[in-house]
């Protein structure tokens, strides 16, 4: 499944990120990359609860055809899928780790996915730390930061539009999507 080759530009969020910081952590060719190439992704803080963003996320990566891989010390099982309670006890490659605990625990969090030999981390919406962003990239990790991976993921094949958003690509390329 590849992402659209539509022109990106850039969408304005509200962000603590300075314009530097975007341009390294929110880079469009990255966004792609990582979510053309991550088949299997680590959701780390992924809850048991439905109604959390961690869960409505996991839920929609499934169906976009990707593996999620629930690592949350506190569950054994969470969507039906076995839970691991930290990225070392996950038995296969990583591609992508997408965090979805506080700031502060990114540090560890980055560590355990260099360990583990992820290829990214992606930390959610509002979740920043620059320390384990700089580490990411210094082990040679795609890092985003303070970004939705399902929000960017329909941005970038164009199912947020679908609801009416703009997403501020340019294409006259119909999408085909793996359901």
């Amino acid at each position: 499944m590849g992402l659209g080759s539509g022109i990106a530009c850039t969408i304005t969020l509200n962000s603590a990120l300075t314009p530097e910081q975007k341009a390294a952590y929110q880079d469009a060719e990255v966004i792609r990359r990582i979510l053309n190439t991550a088949r299997r992704i680590a959701v780390v803080g992924l809850s048991s609860d439905p109604q959390k963003a961690s869960s409505y996320v996991a839920s929609y990566l499934r169906c976009a055809g990707y593996e999620v891989i629930p690592v949350n010390p506190n569950a054994k099982e969470i969507q039906g899928l076995t839970c691991y309670p930290s990225l070392a006890q996950v038995p296969a490659p990583i591609g992508l780790v997408d965090i979805f605990r506080p700031a502060a625990e990114c540090p560890g969090i980055v560590e355990e996915a260099i360990a583990a030999g992820a290829k990214a981390v992606w930390m959610q919406l509002r979740v920043i730390s620059l320390d384990a962003a700089a580490r990411a990239a210094r082990a040679g990790l795609d890092c985003v930061m303070d970004l939705c991976v399902k929000m960017e993921h329909g941005r970038y094949t164009g199912g947020l539009h679908e609801a009416g958003m703009n997403t501020e690509i340019i294409s006259a390329r119909r999408v085909h999507r793996v359901v």
